[in-house]
């Protein structure tokens, strides 16, 4: 009976409000849904929440509703987000916090639910309250445009394929060859062999390496779509603050491959007879070049109107790239050796010869990450505690609401002043901070140094083992294993209980390890199947990977300009911006497969 009745409650709320929330549910963006909440109850309520997502936060209100009563249910609705799982509970608004009801839920996308908050129907439980949820409107899917673009994509790599398959046909080739005997026109545009006519050429052997511009490409592609927008989806957008999402992938393997590039570059350059001298000044004019393009460039827009010293801020991606590119080209320059010799493989260091050859390195490295983890768990912060690592805010209790990044905020902030970084950080909605606080700042450069000679050291591997690929696999495999379990033991295997979680916006040293983990595994996948089998060219990562830094610039610059972005007319749906973002880093492939055609590499 109590059910049936309870039933009927919910029928007459839904009826009761269906109109006069469909303008607010029609109104809906990305990542919200729309809550009703109905209160029987004959004294006031307040609904508080929590985000599964945010660490040991405290609750948030979310709804007030005043005194209703059994047969005059009050109304009310609010816009929640769908990002995480959220906890709500409802306590008492009449002086009395008594916790009365709660539950847990994931909201999904543009759906319409409804809470009703009336006491129980039951005889036996005469007097408790009970929240019941019921749904006015089903969620959309949408992941449905996503599948749609991944299915769309794949035929596209198919007719790709399937167009270089038919193309080698014995049949196509005569076909191709009458044509060309009768259209001379016709045969400027077909690949030939000696008459023009014929099997096409053998590419010359080159030891450039595929996979690396392949591994540089394809993380600056996914660079370029998750800076355009994701398709208006969070998975492409950096984690709030603690744990990992795809857009947190993309900067530490291009940074990884810096390291294994100036490996590579470097020891070419020295056996051409370039002096140390020469590269000295090669490195310090690129990094002041990449450091003046990131400050005059990329931080400011036609929107920010005439710059100001009073808001200018110093750090930023090139700057940190610049910084990064400086630090292990000098240590390289400095401690590289021209011949490297293999030692006979019953000498002791035989098995550790990339590792023993560069020892000064590593010595400097480590001294370096010492620093860096003394800095960070043992420098005093005023009002915080030492070797906090938390954003602040509502974290931790509400304990330390001014502490966001710790030791590295406040590094930042004493060194370059609160006015010159970032103002806006990635935990500042979900954890409601105050602080300023730039994810590019002065103590995480450091681990991107560091991680880039992860990179470095995958360098030297492919260059003292590049008479045995099995080897450099073999090689990635075991680090990418040790860096796996040094993550493991920093993090205890979960994201926010470790010693030290990964967190993006502190490149801390497990996000470090983490993803040069991630690095060795992708590098040395594209290596197997670029390099050694043969099997793939790189198409079309291989292109924006040859010229990076043209079309990391470019996509900054013209951002805002069509047919980058346009105003968008249903932002209900993830289509047309995903459209958008698809359409827009799809240009820069073809602009960079027109530069590479051509073969115009621009570079610093």
């Amino acid at each position: 009976m109590g059910n049936g009745r309870s039933g009927i409650l919910l029928f007459v709320l839904f009826v009761s409000i269906q109109r006069s929330v469909s303008l607010t549910v029609d109104m809906l963006e990305f990542d919200e849904a729309l809550l009703t909440v109905s209160s029987y109850l004959s004294h006031p309520i307040n609904l508080l929440y929590v985000s599964d997502y945010c660490y040991q936060c405290l609750p948030q209100p979310l709804l007030t509703l005043p005194s209703g009563s059994s047969t005059q249910p009050v109304n009310n609705s609010v816009i929640i987000s769908t990002r995480y799982a959220l906890s709500v509970q409802v306590v008492n608004n009449s002086g009395n916090t008594s916790h009365l009801c709660s539950w847990e839920h994931i909201y999904e996308e543009h759906g319409h639910y409804l809470i009703s908050v009336h006491y129980s129907l039951s005889e036996q439980n005469t007097g408790a309250v009970l929240c019941q949820e019921s749904m006015a409107r089903p969620p959309t899917n949408c992941y449905l445009p996503l599948l749609v673009a991944f299915v769309i994509l794949i035929g596209v790599c198919g007719l790709y394929h399937l167009s270089g398959y038919i193309s080698r046909l014995a049949c196509f080739r005569r076909l191709q060859q009458y044509w060309c005997k009768r259209l001379p026109f016709f045969s400027k545009h077909v690949q030939t062999s000696e008459n023009n006519c014929g099997e096409q050429p053998e590419r010359p052997k080159s030891r450039r390496l595929f996979s690396l511009d392949t591994f540089r490409g394809f993380s600056l592609t996914l660079m370029v779509f998750v800076n355009y927008g994701g398709g208006g989806y969070w998975f492409f957008e950096h984690a709030p603050w603690n744990g990992l999402t795809i857009a947190d992938l993309v900067m530490p393997w291009f940074v990884f491959i810096i390291g294994t590039s100036v490996a590579l570059a470097f020891n070419a350059m020295l056996k051409r007879g370039i002096s140390r001298c020469q590269l000295l000044y090669k490195l310090t004019w690129r990094t002041c070049i990449l450091f003046a393009i990131g400050v005059f460039f990329l931080n400011y827009g036609p929107a920010d109107g005439p710059l100001s010293w009073s808001w200018a801020r110093i750090p930023g991606v090139l700057q940190r790239l610049g910084f990064t590119y400086f630090v292990i080209a000098l240590l390289h320059t400095c401690f590289s050796r021209v011949q490297l010799g293999t030692e006979e493989s019953c000498h002791w260091s035989a098995a550790v010869r990339d590792i023993v050859l560069y020892w000064p390195e590593w010595i400097f490295i480590i001294a370096l990450e010492t620093i860096s983890l003394c800095l960070t768990f043992l420098l005093p912060v005023p009002g915080c505690p030492t070797g906090y690592l938390g954003p602040g805010g509502i974290g931790d209790h509400g304990q330390y609401p001014n502490c966001t990044g710790g030791a590295a905020g406040y590094i930042d902030k004493w060194l370059l002043g609160a006015e010159h970084i970032y103002q806006n950080p990635t935990c500042k909605e979900l954890y409601k901070t105050t602080q300023p606080f730039d994810p590019e700042g002065v103590l995480g450069t450091i681990n991107s140094a560091i991680m880039a000679f992860f990179g470095l050291q995958a360098g030297k591997i492919i260059l003292i083992y590049r008479k045995s690929p099995l080897s450099i696999l073999k090689r990635f495999l075991c680090w990418a294993i040790l860096l796996g379990i040094i993550s493991a033991i920093l993090t205890k295997c979960t994201r926010d209980e470790g010693f030290i979680p990964i967190n993006k916006n502190l490149w801390s040293l497990s996000f470090v390890t983490t993803l040069s983990c991630f690095s060795f595994l992708l590098l040395g996948l594209m290596f197997y199947v670029t390099d050694v089998k043969h099997w793939w060219q790189g198409q079309p990562f291989i292109y924006p990977g040859m010229n990076s830094i043209f079309v990391y610039v470019g996509h900054s610059l013209l951002a805002t300009y069509f047919p980058f972005q346009w105003q968008m007319k249903y932002r209900m749906s993830h289509y047309e911006i995903l459209f958008q973002n698809l359409l827009g880093t799809s240009i820069w492939l073809y602009v960079s497969y027109l530069l590479f055609k051509k073969k115009i590499f621009l570079k610093i």
